[in-house]
């Protein structure tokens, strides 16, 4: 007994799934492509990795809806020289590249720095490896601040410490340990197309990359470089002990 009520038909997408995922390389259209065919108004500009996470558009075609993906894209080894030649020009970090002599990591890309000796506290092994590796003096005068400790795939804690050495100071490279040095600059750091964060199937975590010169500087490196852009220029709050490494940086 009750009087007659209303009926409904309600339809309740919770989520998207695309028919169509538009591939290619880095600044091919592929954004420009999906503006046109759907009412997606996603960002279109004139640098690679515009995209940095997956857009989608709704399309009619046949009187039917189509979902289309426009997926970041991947750079090739054409796009990838593999070096950082060009990036110095005003305030910059310095990056070096280890010697293939040394037995961890040897020929990646790292910040001045090494392991904790007996007796010594972090500060005190970053301002002896600072001298050690790159013939550079520094004191707590030249301190700015730190930044989160980032624990590594291979067990070990790096405590990043952030110095400013004005003036027409020359860097000079322990060859035992360094291969060559770097000046990145801080324009370099701020690139609209960095940072990257890229899934793997190895890991939850994503994994970071940014984009210097012709090459991607991974964690715990591009970790490390990525909190100091976002903390020292764009006044953000990140963290980044959640960001992964590679799985060749595991070891």
């Amino acid at each position: 007994k009750g009087t007659a009520g209303e009926g409904f038909v309600i339809w309740l997408q919770l989520k998207t799934i695309a028919d169509i995922g538009i591939i290619g390389l880095p600044n091919a259209g592929k954004s420009s492509l999906l503006a046109a065919v759907t009412n997606a108004s996603p960002k279109i500009a004139n640098y690679q990795f515009t995209t940095l996470n997956p857009n989608l558009g709704v399309a009619t075609y046949d009187d039917k809806e189509i979902t289309l993906a426009d997926i970041p894209g991947l750079a090739s080894d054409n796009d990838l020289s593999g070096t950082v030649e060009g990036t110095a020009g005003g305030a910059a970090v310095l990056l070096t590249r280890r010697t293939s002599k040394l037995k961890d990591h040897p020929g990646q890309w790292a910040l001045p720095g090494g392991r904790v000796d007996s007796g010594e506290s972090a500060f005190q092994a970053a301002v002896r490896e600072a001298e050690e590796e790159v013939g550079l003096r520094l004191s707590t005068n030249d301190l700015l601040g730190r930044l989160d400790d980032y624990p590594t795939r291979s067990g070990y804690v790096i405590s990043p410490y952030v110095f400013w050495l004005g003036g027409e100071i020359e860097p000079i490279a322990n060859p035992n340990e360094v291969a060559s040095i770097h000046r990145i600059s801080i324009r370099e750091l701020t690139r609209p197309d960095s940072p990257r964060f890229v899934s793997i199937p190895e890991s939850e975590r994503p994994v970071v990359q940014l984009p210097i010169g012709g090459d991607l500087i991974h964690a715990p490196t591009g970790a490390v470089l990525y909190q100091f852009r976002a903390v020292a220029f764009d006044g953000d709050d990140v963290r980044v002990d959640e960001l992964e490494q590679p799985v060749f940086a595991w070891r």
